[in-house]
């Protein structure tokens, strides 16, 4: 039997990678979005671990909901990606501050 704490430390790395992702490549909007899914899923290990040492499903059910919103957004953070590709030919963040509706 694994202990609490090892799912622990895990989501914890994985939620320092994610945040490190984020802050240190502001350049990138895909590498972004990798990191925000990483961070979802910290989130996700701490809910099933936490669920499963207590006894609950409530927690593991609500890791389904969080894995659908996380897929629609997921889809849509790409499509966007896509067409911002297509206008702009870049991906870079800080190509992207003056849009115009």
């Amino acid at each position: 039997m694994i202990p609490l704490s090892h799912y622990l430390a895990l989501s914890a790395v994985l939620f320092a990678l994610s945040i490190i992702g984020i802050f240190l490549n502001r350049k990138n909007l895909l590498i972004i979005l990798m990191s925000i899914e990483l961070l979802l899923l910290a989130v996700n290990i701490n809910f099933v671990a936490f669920s499963h040492f207590l006894g609950d499903l409530g927690g593991q059910v609500f890791v389904f909901f969080i894995l659908t919103v996380a897929a629609a957004e997921a889809a849509i953070g790409l499509a966007i990606l896509i067409v911002l590709f297509r206008n702009r030919q870049t991906i870079n963040v800080t190509d992207l501050d003056s849009l115009k509706g």
